[in-house]
């Protein structure tokens, strides 16, 4: 009798390969492990629930516990923390309420996900201070809100989450303050989408901070006030609550310890098919696998080993392997990092590499345009202004990125991002066949115009 598929981890990644491999080989015993409760719920959905607009925490989650055992018979175990992988035994030791048993396995799946960075300040372990990656932490910031009624909250970081929640605190009353350190928020969406993010912040009320250090946080068991640097002196501001969303890395010590390999971005380094490799000769480990914000996946821009940990990454590298493990080899894919974050009344979205420096170094040699257009006809009702980036390397012509900024249209960028798969260049991308109707676009979309004008630039440079 084969040995179970056993995963490691009860989110995207993992859930998604254990669904997929029972549902192609019913006879297999999958067995997944989960150190929490919480398991197939939607991260990127926590901010809203915080802000109110979800009613309830468990409304993010998309398959409960119980439908996976009964439904899709998966042997679900929460509250279980692998803490051991021995690749030669094909076992992973698994501990609970104190003690531990030895699970072997006949593949597996590491989907151990990322944790929050934690940057080295003073006060963090205040009550009030917060970081939001997983289910608990969101539902401790929305009760915090709701028990203590605070009324200055300070947001460290303006990424995604960054932003993300300084909407989500003023949508519950509270006087926002935004911290980031280095020049611009949305630091991988580009200088033009960055700025008009930013003014909109400014426009709504949040006082934001940029190329501002954050020291520490200070109060009496319970935060008061954020420290950080103004010119050479250090200045202090309110905060009632504080929300620190810098960053995430991958949480690779249960694979490290194993002998895994380790990629150049520090996360697991995987094959095609998320295959693994032994740290000390660089051999495939043809039954271990990795998937998730946990893993490395290729950049279909340049071909090279990159960390993006996004939910459709996570999924579908999970599912690809669950097919393979089931006997139907399927590649994991890449990833272009598309994305797409709402800012109040605006919608920002980014695929490929924007940053000139990173396209160099890739050996591209990029040239770019930024255009506004109408995301409907002049005479139609409701069109918006929409701002486009678009980068193309300069003697290919290829496609490297986009990314788009308004208030509404921002999903758009799913049109470069399939580009960027398919290797397309500008003058492709231009000639495109997009639908057009005078409620949902002119007849040249933006993207088209982006190419257009982009493409007029590469033959004048030529």
């Amino acid at each position: 009798m084969t040995d179970p598929f056993v995963v490691v981890g009860g989110d995207a990644a993992g859930m998604s390969g254990a669904s997929k491999a029972k549902r192609d080989d019913p006879s297999r015993d999958v067995i997944v492990f989960e150190r929490g409760e919480w398991v197939s719920y939607a991260a990127c959905g926590m901010p809203y629930y915080v802000k109110g607009s979800v009613p309830e925490l468990d409304d993010l989650v998309a398959v409960t516990p119980e439908e996976f055992r009964e439904e899709r018979d998966v042997d679900l175990r929460t509250n279980h923390e692998v803490v051991g992988v021995d690749t030669d035994a094909k076992s992973v030791t698994v501990a609970r309420d104190g003690t531990t048993v030895e699970q072997r396995y006949g593949d597996l799946l590491i989907g151990t996900g990322a944790s929050a960075i934690e940057p080295p300040f003073d006060g963090l372990d205040l009550e009030g201070v917060f970081t939001i990656h997983d289910m608990d932490e969101a539902d401790a910031i929305e009760r915090y809100v709701t028990e203590r009624d605070p009324e200055t909250a300070a947001v460290v970081g303006g990424g995604y989450v960054g932003v993300e929640m300084a909407e989500a605190l003023d949508g519950r009353g509270i006087d926002v303050s935004m911290y980031e350190m280095l020049p611009r928020t949305l630091q991988p969406f580009g200088e033009e989408t960055a700025r008009t993010v930013e003014d909109h912040l400014r426009e709504r009320g949040v006082d934001l901070h940029l190329e501002t250090a954050v020291s520490d946080f200070a109060g009496d068991e319970t935060v008061e006030t954020i420290a950080y640097e103004d010119g050479d002196a250090t200045a202090t501001a309110d905060a009632d609550l504080v929300v620190v969303g810098v960053g995430v890395a991958p949480n690779v010590e249960l694979a490290e310890d194993a002998g895994i390999e380790l990629g150049p971005t520090g996360a697991i380094a995987t094959d095609e098919y998320g295959r693994t490799f032994d740290a000390s000769d660089g051999s495939v480990i043809e039954s271990v696998y990795a998937a998730g914000d946990c893993a490395e996946v290729t950049n279909v821009v340049t071909g090279e080993p990159d960390h993006v940990p996004l939910a459709l990454t996570a999924n579908r590298a999970g599912r690809a392997i669950g097919s393979t493990v089931a006997g139907d080899p399927m590649r994991t894919g890449g990833t272009a990092g598309t994305a797409i974050v709402k800012a109040f009344d605006l919608g920002a979205a980014r695929t490929g590499i924007l940053d000139a420096e990173r396209a160099r170094s890739a050996g591209f040699e990029p040239v770019s345009v930024t255009i506004e257009a109408q995301t409907r006809p002049h005479y139609y009702p409701g069109a918006t202004k929409l701002t486009v980036t678009l980068v193309a390397d300069e003697s290919t012509g290829r496609v490297l990125g986009a990314s788009v900024v308004g208030k509404e249209g921002t999903k758009r960028i799913d049109t470069v991002a399939t580009a960027l798969s398919a290797e397309l260049t500008v003058s492709e991308l231009q000639n495109t066949d997009l639908a057009y109707a005078p409620p949902f676009s002119p007849v040249w979309d933006p993207i088209l115009t982006a190419a257009k004008v982009l493409g007029g630039k590469l033959q004048t440079e030529d």
